[in-house]
Order: structure tokens, then C-alpha cells, then sequence
């Protein structure tokens, strides 16, 4: 069913009766919102440009660290209050690893924030 009047105006991404978003147009003559009835002819979307994006977690940063050595770098990434073996600071970072088999637990590497001492727990 092609309508010519909706409930409200929106881009040709979202469906005009139920703001449903809309499924790219493909080799079918209409373009059907999967959740309601509401159709809308190929041709509309003829000319128009879509554009999409995925955003997934962005890589560990890591930034200078504030020493004499250049090379020397800090990572930064989630924090944890985990007191420091070798310095005592009250802070580390951490990451995790799946390095055995799959039914056993991750295991989490920490850094501390201050001396960059490494820690590693296996759980």
C-alpha cells in the first residue's frame, strides 16, 4: 500500500508512520517497513546518498609519558584501585586476555600508573 500522507515528515531512512528505520533499498521495486505496512517506491531513493558507519571500542590510547625518556610510554586505559607491589601508588590500569583454554578464566595484566611496575593475576 503507497501512501501519500503520513503520520509525520522524516528522511527517507525512517519510516513516516512509525519511525521504524527503513531497510536499504535493493533490487525490489518497493522499500517495506518490516514493522508496519508502509511502503515507499525504489525510485524515491533514486539520487540520494546513504551513508552508514559502525563504531566499535577504540583502540588502548597511549600517550607520552612525562620522563626523561622519550621512549618510555604510558597506558592509559581502565582504571582500577589496585595498590602497586613494587612502588605502593593506589592505582593501575589493566587489561585482560583469554591465554588458556576456553573454559577457563581471563587473565589481567596491570600496570602501575606511577613506576609502570606490571603485574599479571590469572583467575
Amino acid at each position: 500500500m503507497l501512501r501519500q500522507t503520513s503520520l509525520f515528515q522524516s528522511d527517507l531512512d525512517f519510516c513516516p508512520d512509525c519511525g521504524t528505520v527503513l531497510p536499504l533499498p535493493g533490487v525490489e521495486d518497493m522499500v517495506a517497513c518490516r514493522r508496519c505496512d508502509y511502503r515507499v517506491d525504489v525510485k524515491a531513493f533514486h539520487g540520494v546518498e546513504i551513508k552508514s558507519a559502525i563504531f566499535l571500542n577504540e583502540p588502548t590510547k597511549i600517550i607520552q609519558n612525562d620522563v626523561n625518556d622519550t621512549n618510555q610510554r604510558k597506558h592509559v586505559g581502565p582504571k582500577v584501585d589496585r595498590k602497586c607491589l613494587q612502588c605502593g601508588h593506589e592505582q593501575m590500569t589493566y587489561t585482560t586476555q583469554q591465554t588458556r583454554s576456553a573454559d577457563e578464566g581471563q587473565t589481567v595484566f596491570y600496570t602501575c600508573l606511577e613506576c609502570r611496575f606490571q603485574e599479571i593475576e590469572f583467575s
